[in-house]
């Protein structure tokens, strides 16, 4: 499948042997793949690059080309949002971990069901309790003290994803959402 195999870092050797086989598209997120992607400029699928970590050379370079919702997304990509924040989208920046300093500037523009999945936010949640959306953060392994604090809140289908969780579900076995605790990395 030379989609998949394209967006395999191990697989460059491969990939470069057959660049006509290769699915650009997903070739685009390849982060080992820049080398490639500097020559083929013509081929590149900008909307995937944009949430390329190791392809801001390429995206700084072709702002034009960029798409913003997708580089929202992109933790290596903060510097080009800040000088950007009218193109940010909200939803995908309130979720990017790396992105924390802009929205404790922009609180007024967070997006709060995507802020409570983010790792780096509690702080910013414990302050805004009113504002957190607890099936988001039922799924964010950092906010277990909070989710053990305000139980009655908690959304058990969503905390059964949550790998730091295994604890509360077990003591909760009848809320357990088994089919979705199946999937649970833990």
């Amino acid at each position: 499948d030379w989609g998949c195999l394209s967006t395999n870092p191990e697989a460059i050797h491969i990939l470069e042997a057959n660049l006509d086989k290769v699915h650009w598209i997903w070739l685009s997120i390849n982060p080992s793949a820049i080398h490639i992607l500097e020559v083929n400029l013509d081929k590149l699928h900008w909307k995937i690059l944009s949430t390329n970590p190791s392809a801001i050379h390429l995206l700084e370079s072709n702002l034009d080309k960029v798409d913003w919702l997708w580089l929202s997304k992109n933790p290596a990509a903060i510097h080009i949002l800040e000088a950007n924040l009218d193109k940010v989208h909200w939803y995908w920046l309130s979720k990017n971990p790396e992105a924390i300093h802009i929205l404790e500037a922009n609180l007024d523009k967070i997006d709060w069901a995507s802020l409570s999945y983010n790792p780096k936010a509690i702080h910013l949640l414990e302050a805004n309790l009113d504002k957190v959306s607890w099936w988001s953060l039922s799924e964010n392994p950092e906010a277990i003290h909070l989710l053990e604090a305000n139980l009655d809140k908690v959304d058990w289908d969503d905390l059964s994803r949550n790998p730091a969780a295994i604890h509360l579900l077990e003591t909760n076995l009848d809320k357990v959402n088994w089919t979705t605790l199946s999937i649970n990395p833990a």
